[in-house]
């Protein structure tokens, strides 16, 4: 039978959970994801966990923070004025936000933490800092 190797187009179905069994992410109800293996699509340690697969295998596969979207970096946590914030932005935390960088880059954040005096505005993924495990099963190989 044949066997997933970099270049091929992977079809596969998966359920992505977290550690305390939280579902972040499936495919369920929705057509399998379709990617190429070794080109970087999906995360690293997914990627690697994947390779020798054959159609219709179902595994297991754990993947730790730096293989995945990386340790949470406190470097991506922002203070900002809330005096300098208008008042029709939503600031309750876990509030999501399209902020401008000084470049001109849009930029996704998470409003982590509200003060009197300030917004803390977390750029990291919502995922970074987290193991992830996802239970496959491939359906095709092209």
């Amino acid at each position: 039978m044949t066997k997933a190797k970099p270049g091929d187009t992977l079809r596969l179905h998966y359920k992505g959970t977290l550690d305390d069994g939280t579902v972040f992410d499936s495919s369920e109800g929705r057509d399998p994801l379709s990617f190429d293996l070794g080109a970087g699509q999906i995360i690293p340690g997914l990627e690697a966990g994947l390779a020798g697969m054959e159609v219709g295998e179902k595994r297991t596969v754990r993947v730790e923070a730096a293989d995945a979207y990386g340790e949470h970096d406190p470097a991506q946590v922002q203070a900002v004025d809330r005096a300098g914030v208008p008042d029709h932005v939503p600031t309750d935390p876990g509030t999501q936000l399209q902020v401008q960088t000084q470049d001109g880059q849009a930029v996704t954040v998470v409003v982590a933490d509200v003060t009197d005096e300030a917004l803390f505005l977390d750029a990291n993924h919502p995922l970074a800092g987290k193991a992830l495990t996802f239970d496959v099963e491939l359906v095709e190989i092209a």
